[in-house]
């Protein structure tokens, strides 16, 4: 009799570990095909996941609107950390740092993305950043040295070739080169970021500023009215040595047959860190609302696994936070490339309040480059006090 109600024990057990979990997310194609292949992984356990497709900007509303309610998901696969201080704020989703007991293999740029006041809030998947393309056939080895790289640019400037490229009017494209000279949007402490404390117009914004002038009007590399797409236009036509871009152009690149490589963009001169450029982060998040957190706790991980991480970047190409599958995926350079500049990088903020700064900021990067030496600090002043003013 106490062998039988021992086997009823644990087969109840079984049953109270598998649950009905409903998964949300916006992949398409061979992601999509991925997702549901570990759907079928964990099924196998006794749960049932079923797989909703919902438009990548309609998530986060919808996730708000219904979680309360009892309804939506019980994951989300995946959205970016720019929308996680929002849905933090709602309490509409789960932090995770209970479910996770280790961090090690995913890189820390991830998690900090994932982090908002101190609490992780989601499992970083995969992320992207810029960083410096260059032709082999133009640049024999990538420069480490500003120095050197001034030297490379200025040798392949001129009969209408170009050594260097990027679009100088964009913020977040130039956000390495503010934050290796001290500057900052809103000062991080401890995982939690202070919307009072910003950098954007700070002694070292002053000389970042001063920087991207210079390599149009000092160093003559970047002529006036070059955009993204002009500058891998160039790239691809095999006019142009280096460039900054992410992972978004590489197929462009790949079809045009440019022998490749990717490195991090050197110190600037006079710069009292090193570049660290904007990283946006993708990871999956819990419904705070959901019944069954357990069990999407366990679906998660296994999505953020490394073996998962792996499969996914064959999927898709998406560049993993798991250190240990970018170890597999070595022999990759995209991967290898735009993997140690993320490493580097900065995670843009996940609060709110960073829809106030993109404008103001923006106009205030690009009025930097118009013409030679403008008033740096008077410019980069009215742009943080007009996002102060926004920020509610």
């Amino acid at each position: 009799m106490k062998k039988a109600l021992t086997i009823l024990s644990l087969a109840l057990l079984g049953q109270a570990s598998a649950a009905n979990i409903t998964v949300w997310t916006h992949f398409g194609g061979a992601e999509l095909n991925w997702l549901k292949d570990q759907a079928a992984a964990f099924d196998k356990k006794g749960n049932k996941t079923t797989i909703v497709s919902v438009p990548f900007d309609q998530i986060p509303d919808k996730l708000i609107q219904s979680a309360p309610k009892g309804q939506g998901p019980d994951v989300i696969v995946t959205l970016p950390q720019d929308r996680l201080g929002q849905l933090a704020a709602a309490g509409v989703i789960e932090p995770m740092d209970k479910y996770i007991t280790s961090k090690t293999d995913f890189d820390k740029t991830g998690l900090q993305a994932m982090t908002y006041q101190g609490k992780l809030f989601g499992i970083p998947m995969f992320a992207e950043a810029v960083a410096l393309v260059y032709n082999k056939k133009l640049v024999s080895k990538a420069p480490t040295t500003w120095a050197e790289f001034l030297k490379t640019a200025q040798a392949n400037t001129g009969n209408g070739k170009f050594g260097f490229l990027t679009d100088l009017s964009n913020a977040y494209q130039n956000y390495g080169v503010i934050s290796a000279y001290g500057g900052y949007v809103f000062k991080n402490t401890s995982g939690t970021l202070n919307t009072k404390d910003i950098g954007l117009a700070n002694a070292g914004a002053d000389k970042a500023s001063a920087f991207l002038n210079d390599l149009r009007y000092k160093y003559n590399l970047v002529p006036e009215g070059v955009s993204g797409d002009v500058a891998k236009g160039a790239f691809t036509d095999g006019r142009l040595a280096m460039y900054l871009t992410g992972p978004w152009d590489m197929g462009d690149i790949k079809k045009a047959g440019i022998d490749y490589g990717i490195a991090t963009f050197p110190t600037p001169p006079g710069a009292t860190g090193k570049w660290s450029p904007f990283v946006g982060v993708q990871g999956t998040m819990i419904n705070a609302y959901s019944k069954n957190k357990v069990a999407a706790a366990q679906f998660a991980k296994q999505i953020s696994s490394s073996d998962a991480q792996y499969a996914f970047n064959k999927a898709g190409g998406r560049i993993p936070v798991s250190l240990s599958a970018r170890t597999k995926l070595k022999s990759d350079p995209v991967v290898s490339g735009f993997g140690k500049a993320i490493s580097a990088g900065t995670p843009m903020p996940n609060v709110p309040a960073m829809g106030a700064v993109w404008a103001p900021w923006s106009a205030a990067i690009a009025q930097s480059v118009q013409k030679p030496n403008p008033d740096y600090s008077q410019i980069l002043d009215k742009a943080v006090q007009e996002i102060q003013g926004n920020i509610k």
